[in-house]
């Protein structure tokens, strides 16, 4: 059974349709990054998913359970982490951890003792008793993390997890989303950050426009949008005599700005042969570049434009 599937799902404000016949299939225990600009219709899907809105088209089952028609089985099932948290500034991590429990009606004892350890495990222990106001920002979205996984939630969906952190923040909650993973747990990911589904997805999906326009391994769409070229900078020698060595390898483009370079279908493994062809000629090789395609590539080459925030590090 599928952790998320949905088919043909629609939602509508109006005249406006936002998700227009989206078809979604998540396994258990899969890491699922769904990504899209600024306006395709990604936050109005996952909000249809946690039940924050009804679908006004076609079907969604999250955890065996259709939203439309068992919501609170849904949301007994499934974790959520959104970008804005809404902690209370004035209590304590703590407070918030047993809070969270009692809301989702775990005995007192045994949901002490889960907000103790996941408390431990996101590394909060020694700011549990200080006031969630005083906290940075990735201690609060780390606390959100805690918070999503008091009742131990077969499925989890984390909204935009690490955007604005800094670079240990974010690799900590990475590091948290691979283990959780480990565990069993799916994991439905939106994120704006290339790196992020590239590095933690087993699948990604691109929405655009209200309707998905790619869904596949990172590898494989990276693959689509074409193969890894090795662009070659000569210290010495004739850059035509060049090209036609590097001939032999794969497709040539034109040379620009002094640089020459080689479509290689199995990427750095063929370099060293690259290299070896251009010593043996004469050529004095500058320095070497392997590009290979990016999600980035993808993203373009479906949607006709870049994902906004997509080369953007955390502040």
């Amino acid at each position: 059974m599928a952790a998320i599937e949905t088919r043909g799902l629609v939602r509508s404000f109006g005249d406006v349709e936002a998700v227009a016949g989206v078809d979604l299939d998540v396994a258990d225990g899969e890491i699922y990054a769904f990504l899209g600009p600024n306006g395709a219709g990604k936050t109005t899907t996952v909000r249809m998913l946690v039940t924050l809105l009804r679908p006004t088209g076609g079907t969604a089952r999250v955890a065996g359970y259709d939203v439309a028609e068992r919501p609170d089985d849904v949301r007994r099932s499934i974790g959520v982490a959104l970008q804005e948290a809404a902690l209370d500034p004035l209590m304590t991590g703590r407070e918030l951890m047993r809070l969270q429990a009692t809301l989702h009606r775990i005995p007192r004892a045994k949901g002490r003792e889960r907000a103790d350890a996941l408390l431990q495990r996101v590394g909060l222990v020694e700011a549990a008793d200080r006031r969630v106001g005083t906290y940075s920002g990735g201690m609060r979205r780390r606390l959100d993390l805690a918070m999503a996984l008091i009742h131990e939630p077969r499925v989890l969906f984390l909204d935009e997890p690490t955007t604005g952190l800094d670079p240990t923040s974010r690799q900590a909650i990475w590091d948290e989303v691979r283990k959780l993973n480990d565990e069993g747990a799916t994991v439905f990911l939106t994120t704006q950050y290339l790196e992020e589904a590239d590095r933690l997805a087993d699948r990604v999906g691109i929405i655009d426009a209200g309707r998905m326009v790619a869904e596949d391994t990172p590898s494989a769409l990276k693959a689509e949008a074409g193969r890894p070229h090795l662009e070659v900078s000569l210290a010495e020698g004739d850059k035509r005599q060049a090209e036609g060595i590097l001939a032999r390898f794969g497709a040539v483009p034109a040379t620009h700005d002094g640089v020459v370079s080689v479509e290689l279908e199995h990427g750095a493994a063929q370099v060293a042969q690259v290299v070896r062809a251009l010593d043996e000629a004469g050529l004095a090789v500058g320095s070497l570049d392997l590009v290979e395609p990016t999600l980035d590539d993808v993203f373009a080459a479906k949607t006709g434009h870049r994902l906004e925030g997509a080369g953007a590090e955390p502040e």
